[in-house]
């Protein structure tokens, strides 16, 4: 499952940027693999309904 963790990011207006970690299944092996990234507040959810 995906989770979305609170960056340590910060600037002057607030945190603006999310850290997100997505788990996916390597297509060389078979196993899963995490993928982390930072992203925009406005680009969570589409971050995860992408495929």
């Amino acid at each position: 499952m995906a989770k979305k963790t609170v960056a340590s990011f910060q600037k002057g207006d607030g945190r603006t940027y999310s850290k997100v970690i997505k788990m996916v299944k390597s297509p060389k092996t078979g196993a899963y693999i995490f993928q982390e990234e930072m992203i925009p507040n406005e680009a969570v959810k589409d971050y995860f309904n992408k495929k």
